[in-house]
This record gives structure tokens, C-alpha cells and sequence, in this order.
């Protein structure tokens, strides 16, 4: 096998049989549904981005199976992708990878496979993607020294199809020889960390110690760990993970001794339909798994058991999550993760809650009027509806999702009907977070120069102000207004629409008798330029001119003293 874990090979998906590892690397040959299903639920296909990548080979070979001259059997095929999708039930991977190859089913087997390929290039990229985001996250919070990582279960190649997440990051940390020593949870009770992620750490070289689950707490205490780092099977709106069972316990154990507790995992194992960890059916698996092991009883026969193969971490125990749009959720971590890590992406809840209460201190969101949300992934989180910004903490938020901005899961807060201005700019642009405002400058300026019933633009010329606004032209800037429309989602609809139809417009925008958005990679970016284009405002308003050097525009002048 090459550094994919998941091949296709002349009708079908090769993979190791991780239940004979390490001692024995087996090839295992699956060519029919069942034996992908099997395969599956006995784990020797193990791993949520693994799994999930796997049921869309199942897929392939079903649609194959039940296509007769050239005409697939759409009922069949759809009823054998319901029973891979079954297979496992806790990690949310398995399900969306199901369903995003379903409906290429009726272009035929070539189709879903094409689509099946393609998912399985994107996982090698965006675990790379990942893994680096979180390295560089573990070297701000723990600089300047050799890491002691402990890690739980199996995150590598095995569990992903190419490179792995946790396991990735680790990767990332070594080749920049940042790493002292990994500390491997042997896992109980199928010992994916003894038998998996030791093999995989030997493989590239990664100095390692293996140690009893229950010994982890005390590492943490004698200080011998620096940072934990587990996957993820799922991860909840409101930022709960399922993960093996024993993350749980780690997660108290390194908020017990103020150390990062980081999950990495791909954008699709976030479930922007799940509100809450107390949603997530946590699978139970056989008695066998814990009254022996390799055949030797270890039990008394008749013992009854509990073995749950998963736990849930609430969001708050959590540091970090990173996906391959760096950190995606921050909870009450011991140490602080800022909108300055990871590439810059921000971070929900308590940073916009920050942020909204000094523009409200500035005037510029009085009352409940102005938002702020910040992008995560296909969704957004955003400030809720009739608040007062002054006021605002980060349980003050609502989840929408970014394709109809509609709220993810039912709240007592409720989005803003201006949830769709943001959202457009969203969809039609590469934003990772929006401000939203009402400052009095702006606000006048775009009232005296837009149309009640047509988009116009403002040409500003000559100020160095426009050098902060992120346009491609540090001398001039076109910027567009938008009519103030009651119904405000069609205010959405025409900024959609503008900005598609104008790739090259500037990240900000006027809306007449409104107020101003602004947008940008991260939500500092944002709010620095919706801060600069009030300023360059306030200049146009008190000089009278759009072009710094030239006469005075006397439609402009508006008597300040």
C-alpha cells in the first residue's frame, strides 16, 4: 500500500485489514456491498474519514451491481446506499459521504466513482490542510520547546484515506522538529493506539511511548504532557465532540492541568444539523470486545458489560477545533486561541460578542441595530436578533446555515432578517466573517448618493484611507450603493447577485438610509475596514470632496462645524 490507505482497483476497494495489524499487514479485496458493510461494523475499515470514503466505494460497486444495459436500477442502488449508510451509526462522516455520491447514482456507476475519486483526493489535501493549521496553533500556545503530545486512538493514514488528522499534525510538528515525544493511549478495548498508531508513528520515525489509558491523567499531572491531540467522529453546531471513548476523560484531565486539548478533523465530520452533543447516538458494541481479548477470556462467562465505543467531550472542555479552515470552535479554554491563529480565521461567540461591544461604545451599532457573524464552514455564526449590542456575550448567538439563512437548530434567539445580507456576501464571495453597521458618516454619505430603486456607485479618489479597505486600486475605490429595500432579504439578493456579477468589487458596500458592511478573511480584518471606510467618510463628509485633490463636490458639503 502507498500513503492512501483506500485504493480502487478494477471494480474494487483495497484497503489493509486493520484488525491483523501490527503483526500482520493483510490486504484485504472488497467487491460487494455486503463485504464493504462487514468490513465496516468489524472495523477492519476503521476511522471516520475512512469509513466515510469507503461507503461511497459501496456505493460505486452497488450502482455497478444493479445496472443491466447500461440502465441503473435506482430503487435497489438507493436501498443498498441506506444500509452502508447504517453501517455505523456515531461518526457523521459515513452518512455524508453516502450522500454526496447518491446523486451522481442515475448518471451511472462511472459517475459515482468520478465523484468517489474525487472525494478521496480532497481528504489527502484537507487533512494536510488541517493538520498544519493545528500545528501551528500547538506552537503559538506552547512555544519554544521540544512537545510532549499525548494522543488518543488511531487519527493517521489508517483512520483517513492519506496523511491523517491528529496523527497529521504530529507529522507537521516532527518534520519541524518540534516534537520531544508522543505519549499513545493504548485505547481500550480493541487497542487502536497499541496497535495502530504505534505502527503508524514507527513508520515515520516519530519517537514514542505507549501507556495505559488510565496512566494518561497522571502524565498530566507529573508533567510529562504538553498538549493532547484526538480526532473526532462528530462535532456538533455548538462545538461537543464524539470521539473514541476515553476522550472524555482527557478532556477533564487537561482542563484539570491547563493543557490544550486540540480535536482535528475535516469539515465534513462538523454537523451543521446537530445542535448538541445530547443529539449524537453513541454506538454500544459487543460484550466480546471486554470480556477477552485475541481469544482468551479475561472475564467470568456471564459478566454484563457496557461498552460504549464513544463518549461525547462537551464544547467548553474543548480548546480548539480545527478543520481545514483552521480553528472552527473555542470554548472557555484555559489558554487563549485568538483570531490571529491558524491563518487568521476567527473564532465565534466571545470575539463578536468583544467586538460588537466597542463599536456599540462608538456608536456605530446603538441599540440592537448592526451584526456580526463569522463563517464556519457551511455555516455562520451571528449575532441574535433584537439585542442590544452593549450587552452582548458569546451565548448570544445564533448558527445559520450559509446556503438560506435559515437557523441550524431551534433557539430562543432568533437571526435578523440583515442574516441575509451577510450570507450573500457569503455565498458569492471567499468572506470568513462580515460587519455590519450603522456609523453616522457612512451612513449619510451612502443616503445622499445612492437611487431608492438601483444599485449606483461611489467613486472616492486620492485618500489614504482607501489603501485599508482591501480594493485593488490603493488610489481610488468604487463602492457600491444598494437601495434600502423593506424587504431586507431582497437587499441580500441584490449584493448576491452584485458581487457575482462583479468579482473584482471592493470588500465593502453602502446600503442608502442604512448603513455599511464590510467583509474579510477574519473578523479583525472585517471590522478594520468598515472602521476605515467611516473614517474615509468623515473626510469626504468635512472636505466636500471624493477626490482628495479636486475642487469641492457641493453636493457633498453638509455644513459641519
Amino acid at each position: 500500500m502507498d500513503d492512501s490507505s483506500l485504493i480502487w482497483d478494477d471494480g474494487a476497494l483495497v484497503t489493509i485489514d486493520q484488525r491483523g495489524l501490527p503483526h500482520e499487514v493483510r490486504e484485504l479485496r472488497l467487491g460487494t456491498v455486503d463485504a464493504v458493510i462487514d468490513a465496516i461494523r468489524v472495523l477492519a475499515i476503521r476511522g471516520a474519514p475512512a469509513i466515510g470514503i469507503a461507503g461511497a466505494f459501496g456505493v460505486v460497486i452497488a450502482t455497478a451491481a444493479h445496472t443491466v444495459d447500461g440502465v441503473v436500477d435506482e430503487v435497489r442502488t438507493q436501498a443498498d446506499a441506506d444500509r452502508i449508510a447504517a453501517a455505523r451509526p456515531t461518526a457523521v462522516n459515513l452518512a455524508w459521504a453516502v450522500e454526496r455520491v447518491r446523486a451522481k447514482v442515475a448518471q451511472g456507476a462511472d459517475a459515482v466513482l468520478a465523484e468517489t475519486l474525487d472525494m478521496l483526493a480532497e481528504d489527502g489535501r484537507v487533512n494536510r490542510a488541517a493538520a498544519t493549521h493545528a500545528a501551528d496553533l500547538v506552537q503559538r500556545l506552547c512555544p519554544d520547546r521540544p512537545l510532549r503530545v499525548l494522543t488518543h486512538c488511531n487519527t493517521g493514514r489508517l483512520a483517513t484515506s492519506a496523511f491523517g488528522t491528529a496523527i497529521g499534525t504530529l507529522r507537521v510538528l516532527s518534520d519541524r522538529g518540534a516534537i520531544e515525544n508522543v505519549l499513545v493511549d493504548e485505547t481500550r478495548p480493541l487497542l487502536q493506539g497499541a496497535r495502530l498508531t504505534t505502527w503508524e508513528l514507527a513508520e515515520a520515525g516519530i519517537p514514542h511511548r505507549l501507556t495505559i489509558d488510565s496512566a494518561a491523567a497522571w502524565a498530566m499531572a507529573t508533567g510529562q504532557v504538553d498538549c493532547v491531540l484526538v480526532g473526532a467522529d462528530r462535532v456538533t453546531v455548538n462545538g461537543d465532540v464524539a470521539n473514541k471513548i476515553g476522550t472524555y476523560a482527557l478532556a477533564l484531565a487537561a482542563r484539570q492541568h491547563d493543557i490544550p486539548f486540540i480535536v482535528v478533523a475535516p469539515e465534513s465530520t462538523r454537523d451543521p444539523n446537530m445542535a448538541t452533543g445530547r443529539d449524537i447516538v453513541v454506538e454500544e458494541r459487543a460484550a466480546t470486545e471486554v470480556i477477552g481479548f485475541g481469544g482468551v477470556a479475561t472475564a467470568p462467562e456471564g459478566t454484563e458489560v457496557f461498552n460504549p465505543a464513544f463518549d461525547v467531550t462537551p464544547g467548553d472542555l474543548v480548546t480548539a477545533v480545527v478543520t481545514e479552515l483552521g480553528v472552527v470552535h473555542q470554548a472557555g479554554s484555559t489558554r487563549s486561541v485568538d483570531d490571529a491563529s491558524t491563518g487568521g480565521n476567527p473564532l465565534p461567540g466571545k470575539v463578536i460578542a468583544d467586538i460588537a461591544r466597542g463599536l456599540y461604545q462608538r456608536g456605530w451599532m446603538p441599540g440592537t441595530a448592526g451584526n456580526i457573524s463569522v463563517r464556519t464552514g457551511e455555516t455562520a455564526v451571528i449575532t441574535g436578533s433584537g439585542l442590544s449590542k452593549g450587552e452582548l456575550t458569546e451565548h448570544d448567538m445564533v448558527t445559520v446555515r450559509v446556503a438560506d439563512s435559515t437557523p441550524v437548530s431551534a433557539s430562543s434567539r432568533k437571526p435578523s432578517a440583515e442574516t441575509t445580507i451577510h450570507t450573500a456576501a457569503y455565498r458569492a464571495t471567499t468572506a470568513q466573517a462580515v460587519v455590519h453597521i450603522h456609523p453616522p458618516y457612512a451612513t449619510a454619505l451612502a443616503t445622499r448618493s445612492g437611487a431608492s430603486d438601483a444599485v449606483t456607485t461611489l467613486r472616492i479618489t486620492d485618500y489614504e484611507l482607501i489603501k485599508g479597505l482591501g480594493g485593488t486600486d490603493p488610489a481610488a475605490i468604487d463602492i457600491p450603493v444598494f437601495p434600502n429595500w423593506s424587504d431586507v432579504p431582497r437587499i441580500g439578493t441584490d449584493i448576491e447577485r452584485y458581487l457575482t456579477d462583479h468579482p473584482a468589487a471592493p470588500p465593502v458596500l453602502f446600503i442608502a438610509g442604512h448603513g455599511i458592511t464590510a467583509w474579510g478573511d477574519n473578523i479583525s480584518q472585517a471590522r478594520d475596514r468598515a472602521e476605515c471606510l467611516e473614517a474615509l467618510c468623515e473626510l469626504v463628509a468635512r472636505t466636500g470632496r471624493r477626490q482628495a485633490f479636486g475642487a469641492s463636490d457641493e453636493t457633498l458639503e453638509i455644513g459641519l462645524t
